[in-house]
């Protein structure tokens, strides 16, 4: 099934589009029949991230010299899209983002020592910020790094952590200094067989059963100080913040994804199955659902390509940043709410993809900062004028 035709965006051209192919053709045959196995499991092997890195799907936007492609934010934009459509979960979303902060902010030594690693798959990344007392609210952090000599000696705990259990580098929210964002900074751990820490249960979730995520503890951890990121204390407040705009396309890129992918499950559907002598798609009620769901599909698409375009141009403000994560990931909710009800009681059945989508999509309203804080940081700007 083929959506309506989009406005062809400048950064839509044939290399890209190129790209989008080969990345699509790997996923199919090497991602999408493992899938299963891996929700069942309850994460995807970090040695899977190996070849995807070698082929360089992970970090296409690194330069050369850090092993990527020097290639525009854009080609990881058009992997994401690629990884939603076919049920894979957002792992290298969280990769990316913690290479981008030692890409940004770490010291040419830091970069050097991680980034190539980060590229090839060596390494897989996760961020450490969420804590058992602190989502949304990163001014509160407790997780304490302490200075001892050389090293910092770090104690706390983290939950709902993305590649946690997988994750053999992480970007570590701590506290170095007093209450509040100036008392922030990050750390980098690299994390096997690290002392003091450990893994704890990973989370039975609701959706997205491929992705590991997990509780952490760090005890005593003793940490280099040549690891903290960019070698200045109490900038991570700041450094977590200025990623944000790039973070909500994150999300808002596999909402478009999602939503599409569940709009064409559904017309197909709907055109095979029968009900009182007739398909469903012959049901003025289905056909009315189809068509809203299409139109939202097109507009949802038509924003996240503009915001996409915005950002390479050096101009999408956080506003819209904000507005795209939020609003997108609704319909995205809405979508495939509305689509499953049109599968009846199949619909309800795990072994069918749309009751997948409908249940991985649930989290995209919560992580990366829940939509009540985007629409409040949206109307902090209408207000200040």
């Amino acid at each position: 099934m083929q959506l309506p035709r989009l406005h062809q965006h400048p950064w839509m051209d044939e290399q890209i589009e190129a790209f989008r192919d080969q990345v699509r053709r790997y996923l199919d045959a090497e991602f999408a029949p493992r899938l299963e196995g891996w929700r069942k499991q309850g994460y995807i092997p970090r040695e899977v991230w190996r070849p995807f890195g070698e082929l360089g799907f992970l970090l296409p936007e690194l330069d050369e010299e850090w092993g990527g492609a020097g290639a525009s934010l854009a080609y990881q934009l058009v992997v994401q899209d690629e990884l939603a459509k076919v049920e894979a979960p957002a792992n290298t979303a969280v990769h990316t983002i913690a290479a981008h902060y030692i890409l940004d902010y770490g010291t040419p030594e830091q970069k050097a020592r991680w980034l190539p690693k980060l590229a090839s798959g060596e390494m897989l990344a996760g961020i450490a910020m969420t804590e058992p007392g602190c989502g949304s609210d990163l001014k509160a952090v407790r997780t304490r790094a302490r200075l001892d000599g050389d090293h910092y000696v770090v104690d706390g705990a983290k939950t709902f952590i993305t590649n946690g259990f997988t994750a053999n580098l992480l970007v570590v929210v701590v506290r170095t200094g007093d209450a509040g964002a100036k008392g922030i900074s990050l750390l980098v751990m690299e994390t096997e067989n690290l002392p003091g820490f450990s893994v704890g249960r990973r989370l039975e979730k609701l959706g997205q059963h491929a992705s590991d995520t997990a509780e952490l503890s760090f005890d005593g951890v003793r940490v280099p100080r040549s690891h903290l990121v960019g070698g200045v204390e109490g900038q991570g407040f700041a450094q977590l913040m200025s990623q944000l705009t790039y973070e909500r396309l994150l999300l808002a890129v596999p909402a478009a994804a999602v939503i599409e992918r569940a709009v064409a499950l559904t017309v197909e559907y709907t055109q095979s199955r029968k009900a009182f002598g007739q398909s469903l798609a012959d049901f003025q009620n289905t056909r009315f659902k189809l068509a809203e769901c299409a139109t939202l599909a097109h507009v949802v698409r038509s924003f996240v390509n503009d915001c996409i375009q915005r950002q390479l141009d050096g101009t999408l403000d956080a506003e819209a940043a904000y507005m795209a994560k939020w609003w997108c990931t609704e319909q995205q909710c809405r979508v495939t709410d509305e689509c499953l009800q049109l599968f009846g009681g199949y619909g309800y059945m795990a072994e069918y993809p749309i009751a997948r989508l409908y249940a991985d999509s649930r989290v995209q309203k919560i992580y990366g900062g829940a939509n009540e804080i985007m629409k409040d940081l949206i109307a902090r700007k209408l207000l200040a004028g």
